[in-house]
């Protein structure tokens, strides 16, 4: 039985049953589960974590988990995993273009490609053609963050139906079984392996109660369940490694479920953005629709950031991100449109990566541009790119160097940047 409905809220207690009655009341291991189910808890963190950031779902489900054969390794194909150290990592600017779609069949799974990552996320792009026909999916090793670029998918899960297109997100967590659906004929986009905490809403400070992402905008599907016998496999990436079993049934049997682990959407058209009314450009933490906290305030293992469409409106100030350097790590991507700080060689689908200290910036012609641009409120429209941040240094993989789609000369983007010092001269 498949539905697509959807509950409002980030990280509440849901309830939810495909058929009537199939949630005990009262417990949540009777005797005897109704309509023959079995009951199944899921614990996204340790059992006697604090209430506050507990997170476990029990699942009422038409066969247990354990049900299947044995797992043997698999290819891993392009698929890499921490600890990465491939190559070492670079203090250089890197930057790709978007990789090429597949000809041959290739679903989501089979069509992962990691470019680089840290001991606390991985990250991944996928491009894919066909749907997940006969397989599922698990991974054990972290959260996934699936952020579309290109066509709309359909992700099945153990809980639920999501629906996702580009400027729309989804989070799967750690262990949930899922399958993905395009609806469309040709899908890619970007994929976060989160190692550490939960993704959870940031911290608003003094912003006071509103802004950002809300958390009555964020998704979380009601039961839907798959009832089928047949030949099946089951990937689970589980210590780096890619692991394939075969099962007699689609694992996604869940007909009822309760609790606050559960697979979620977001779409980041809706996240209030903030900015400046006055002048200078503010920090990019400004716009930090999830984080994975560590033990260090304010110091993320991963923040997930966007930069959508908004008005600007600074007065005496340069309008684009500054030159910077940055303790953190970042990489960034681009959904659609163009990005405010680089208008050319920064493309839809394609990243760029700029380590702990790396300088980097406006390109030389954005600068010129922007230098002398008149400071009239101007609205950015047709634009969405992100960044994951991170504490921890990234190191980029084998394949992400030797790609055709590495900008060799990204450099020679800021090779124009011209003298202007003139010592007797004020030029404001």
């Amino acid at each position: 039985m498949n539905t697509l409905q959807y509950q409002s809220g980030f990280g509440n207690e849901c309830a939810t049953e495909a058929l009537p009655g199939a949630l005990p009341v009262g417990q949540n291991s009777p005797q005897k589960a109704a309509y023959g189910l079995y009951a199944e808890q899921l614990s996204g963190t340790a059992f006697t974590a604090p209430r506050h950031q507990n997170r476990r779902s029990w699942l009422y489900r038409i066969r247990p988990s354990v049900l299947h054969k044995p797992f043997q390794q698999i290819a891993n194909g392009l698929l890499r995993s921490a600890p990465f150290n491939e190559v070492p990592p670079t203090p250089n600017q890197l930057r790709w273009d978007a990789l090429p779609l597949p000809s041959a069949p290739t679903d989501f799974v089979a069509g992962l490609t990691t470019i680089a990552g840290n001991d606390g996320i991985g990250i991944h792009l996928y491009a894919a053609n066909r749907s997940m026909e006969g397989r599922f999916f698990y991974n054990a090793d972290g959260e996934l963050l699936i952020v579309p670029q290109l066509g709309r998918l359909r992700v099945h899960t153990e809980l639920g139906i999501l629906d996702v297109a580009p400027t729309e997100i989804c989070v799967i967590p750690r262990g949930v079984k899922f399958r993905v659906v395009l609806l469309d004929e040709q899908a890619r986009g970007y994929l976060c392996e989160n190692y550490g905490a939960l993704f959870r809403l940031p911290d608003l400070g003094p912003i006071g109660a509103n802004g950002l992402a809300n958390a009555r905008d964020f998704q979380t599907p009601v039961a839907a369940y798959e009832d089928r016998e047949g030949d099946f496999k089951l990937i689970a990436k589980f210590g780096g490694n890619l692991w394939e079993a075969e099962i007699g049934h689609a694992p996604l049997d869940v007909v009822a479920w309760h609790g606050n682990y559960a697979p979620y959407k977001y779409d980041l058209t809706r996240f209030n953005t903030i900015n400046t009314v006055s002048f200078d450009h503010p920090d990019p933490s400004i716009f930090t629709v999830l984080t994975s906290p560590t033990d260090t305030p304010g110091t993320a293992n991963c923040d997930f950031v966007i930069f959508p469409a908004r008005w600007m409106v600074a007065e005496h100030t340069f309008r684009p991100p500054y030159f910077h350097r940055n303790i953190m790590n970042e990489y960034m991507g681009l959904i659609v449109g163009v990005y405010d700080a680089k208008e050319q060689g920064f493309v839809p689908g394609g990243g760029s990566l700029h380590n702990c200290m790396s300088a980097h910036g406006p390109d030389a012609d954005t600068f010129a541009k922007a230098s002398n641009a008149a400071l009239a409120p101007q609205r950015y429209e047709n634009t969405l790119a992100f960044m994951f941040e991170s504490r921890a240094v990234f190191c980029p993989t084998k394949f992400a160097l030797e790609t055709p789609a590495l900008q060799r000369s990204y450099f020679e983007c800021w090779q124009g940047l011209p003298k202007q010092f003139q010592p007797t001269t004020n030029n404001q």
